[in-house]
C-alpha cells in the first residue's frame, strides 16, 4: 500500500531517537576507524543508528559539533576531545538533560566523568624501559601539547623511566608536534641539527615515528644501530616500514565495543551515568627490529 511509518512522529512519542552519536578528533587515521567499528557493531546489534563527525582537532569544530548533537537530540553520546579542547563546558547542556556522555581514548583528568582508556603511563614506562634496557641513554620524547590527559601521561611515564635510572632529561629531547607523518619529517631536521643526537626515540603514535625514520634514513642515519625507535598504536605502518617499527598495541576495535556497551547500558537503565567513571583496557608493547640494538 506504500505506507511508510513516521520515524520522527515515533521518536516523539517515546522521546528518544535511537540514535548515538560520536565526536571524533579526526576520521582519517587506522586507530579511529577500528574504534568506530567496535562503536557501530554494538550499537547496531542494539538498534541504534550512529551520527559521526570529526572535530579536525578544533575546538571551534567539536563545540559546533557538541551542539548540532545535542539539536539533533542524540539519546547519548560518545566523544575523544581535540588537542584544543581545555574544558568540557560545551557539553554541559547533555549533563543538564541527562543525557549520558562516555569519553574515549582522549580524556580529561577527572574522575567524576565516564572514559574509557589505556593506562598511557605504564605504557609510556614499558616503551622507554626497553629502550633503556638495549643501553640507550640519550631518549628523545615526541609528542602533541600537554592538554590532553594521554599525552601527559605518556610524557609522565616516559621521565620516571629516566628518572630511576638516572639518565638526562633537558628541553632539547622534548619535541612538540601534531603528530601527523609531515611533523615526523620535521623533527628528523630537528634531530639531524643537534649538537648531541638522541640514541633513541620514543613517539607517541606510528604515523609521526614512521615519517621520522624515514626522513632520518634518507640522511644516513641507521636504524636502531645509531638510532632506536618506539611508537605507539600499533598501526599497520608499522609492520611495512623497515625496520619493522616498535610500538605499543592499543586494542581500538574494544575501546569502542566497550565505550558503546556501557552507553547502551545507561540508555536501557542498566547503570547510571555515575556508575562506570574509568574503564582501563590492556595494552602491550610489541617489540619489533626499529629498537633491538641487542641482537
Amino acid at each position: 500500500m506504500g505506507y511508510r511509518s513516521n520515524h520522527f512522529a515515533r521518536n516523539l512519542r517515546n522521546q528518544k531517537t535511537e540514535t548515538i552519536g560520536v565526536i571524533a578528533n579526526r576520521l582519517n587515521s587506522y586507530f579511529m576507524s577500528t574504534v568506530i567499528s567496535g562503536i557501530e557493531k554494538i550499537a547496531n546489534a542494539d538498534g541504534y543508528n550512529l551520527i559521526i563527525t570529526q572535530s579536525s582537532e578544533l575546538l571551534k569544530n567539536e563545540i559546533g559539533a557538541a551542539k548540532t548533537m545535542f539539536n539533533s537530540r542524540v539519546d547519548g553520546l560518545l566523544v575523544t576531545l581535540s588537542y584544543e579542547t581545555e574544558n568540557l563546558h560545551h557539553f554541559d547542556a547533555f549533563i543538564k538533560k541527562n543525557v549520558p556522555v562516555i569519553f574515549f581514548d582522549r580524556c580529561e583528568e577527572n574522575d567524576r566523568i565516564a572514559r574509557v582508556l589505556i593506562d598511557n603511563k605504564k605504557s609510556a614506562f614499558e616503551a622507554t624501559k626497553h629502550l633503556v634496557k638495549q643501553g640507550c641513554k640519550r631518549i628523545m620524547h615526541i609528542t602533541a601539547p600537554q592538554k590532553r590527559s594521554l599525552y601527559l601521561q605518556r610524557m609522565k611515564g616516559y621521565q620516571q623511566v629516566l628518572q630511576e635510572n638516572n639518565l638526562e632529561l633537558t628541553d632539547d629531547l622534548i619535541y612538540i608536534c601534531n603528530l601527523s607523518m609531515e611533523a615526523g619529517t620535521e623533527a628528523a631536521r630537528y634531530i639531524l641539527n643537534m649538537d648531541q643526537k638522541p640514541d633513541a626515540v620514543f613517539v607517541a603514535n606510528d604515523n609521526c615515528a614512521v615519517g621520522c625514520m624515514l626522513a632520518l634514513k634518507q640522511a644516513g642515519i641507521r636504524i636502531p644501530q645509531d638510532i632506536a625507535f618506539v611508537g605507539f598504536n600499533n598501526d599497520p605502518v608499522s609492520k611495512v616500514i623497515e625496520p619493522n617499527l616498535t610500538t605499543i598495541n592499543y586494542p581500538g576495535h574494544e575501546m569502542g565495543e566497550v565505550a558503546a556497551r556501557n552507553l547502551i547500558h545507561h540508555l536501557n537503565g542498566t547503570n547510571t551515568i555515575h556508575s562506570t567513571n574509568t574503564i582501563i583496557l590492556r595494552s602491550e608493547l610489541i617489540i619489533r627490529d626499529s629498537s633491538l640494538k641487542k641482537n
